[in-house]
């Protein structure tokens, strides 16, 4: 498999590859000291409530469920201590808890 020759008029440059240029020039500017760029820490708490989360967007666990794409019987254990969710799967549920309807939004789309 060959790669395909890069076109490299205005016209076949998408906006898409504009800004990855454009940020990959950032990020190699930031290596070589040259410019500082913003950074965030994220700090998931080891445990969540999806109970409380759950009962407070006011759905049952089957609305739940359907509605954020998790299977019914993990959220039950989830629900019930028998199992925790992942990290990865507590920042899902923090931005649920945060913002349920730009998830949800993003999810019918």
């Amino acid at each position: 498999m060959g790669v395909r020759a890069a076109k490299t008029g205005a016209k076949d440059r998408t906006k898409l590859g504009i800004e990855l240029e454009q940020s990959a020039r950032e990020i190699l500017a930031h290596v070589k000291g040259d410019v500082k760029l913003s950074t965030r820490r994220i700090v998931l708490p080891d445990e969540v409530d999806v109970k409380r989360i759950r009962t407070k967007a006011r759905m049952s666990q089957a609305e739940f469920a359907r509605a954020f794409c998790i299977n019914p019987r993990t959220l039950q254990e989830w629900e019930q201590g028998r199992r925790k969710p992942d990290a990865t799967t507590r920042a899902y549920l923090a931005v649920i808890a945060k913002n349920r309807a730009a998830v949800l939004d993003a999810l019918a789309s």
